[in-house]
């Protein structure tokens, strides 16, 4: 299993989303976050108003982001594991230019843009091989 940092980073750098997953009160959660991969740590935008961020920072999370869904037939599928220390960071404008432009609604209410950075422990990297025919592909 490939740990190479700059593997992960390049395959992060290929999709924009991914979960992260942290603990409340001893129970699991994923919540969706956009991503980019910056100073040798993974920044995360994420809506604040469910309060997610509020967990997360100051903990260890993990964030995981793959092509699963989304490689062409005659792709590779891969998955990327990010665990780490997660805190509250204030981008520079040429991250957030990186970002893109934020979501307009979360849930009917305004998006309001938080944003996290993980400090890598632990990277993993899998790779699931190459798919002949997309799985969704009835074209045949």
């Amino acid at each position: 299993m490939p740990t190479d940092p700059h593997i992960a980073a390049g395959l992060l750098g290929r999709v924009a989303h991914g979960r992260v997953a942290a603990s409340v009160r001893a129970l699991p959660f994923l919540a969706p976050a956009r991503h980019i991969v910056a100073d040798g740590r993974v920044l995360l935008r994420m809506h604040g108003g469910h309060g997610h961020h509020l967990v997360c920072a100051g903990s260890v999370v993990a964030y995981g982001a793959d092509n699963m869904s989304c490689a062409p037939a005659g792709a590779e599928r891969w998955s990327v594991q990010v665990v780490g220390v997660c805190e509250s960071v204030e981008p520079t404008a040429g991250q957030l230019a990186r970002f893109g432009p934020c979501p307009v609604l979360v849930d009917g209410g305004p998006f309001e843009p938080v944003y996290l950075g993980i400090t890598p422990r632990l990277i993993t990297v899998e790779s699931m091989g190459v798919v002949v025919e997309h799985p969704l592909d009835r074209s045949g």
